[in-house]
């Protein structure tokens, strides 16, 4: 971690989705679409939402890209749009 006390990783012991998050990412390459997640540093210093989840292609008509202040935030509203752009992510 950085040395910044505070900044351990709080696990939501009800929501779980953190724990499938890389397995999301690889079901959706294999379905031929492009994804990835990042933590942008500049914006958790500024305490905005620092993490950002973004897909396009196979599929996928157009692009997604969803922001959150906490990994579950940025993946909860990354399924919801998958899920409304025609893709039964099965996690």
């Amino acid at each position: 971690m950085t040395g910044n006390p505070g900044r351990w990783p709080r696990i939501d012991q009800d929501g779980g989705i953190e724990d499938v998050t890389l397995l999301i990412l690889e079901w959706l390459g294999e379905q031929g679409v492009n994804a990835m997640i990042r933590v942008d540093a500049e914006r958790v210093a500024d305490n905005a939402p620092a993490w950002t989840f973004a897909a396009s292609g196979g599929p996928l008509e157009h692009g997604i890209r969803a922001d959150g202040r906490t990994v579950q935030q940025c993946m909860s509203t990354a399924l919801s749009q998958l899920r409304e752009a025609g893709l039964s992510v099965p996690f």
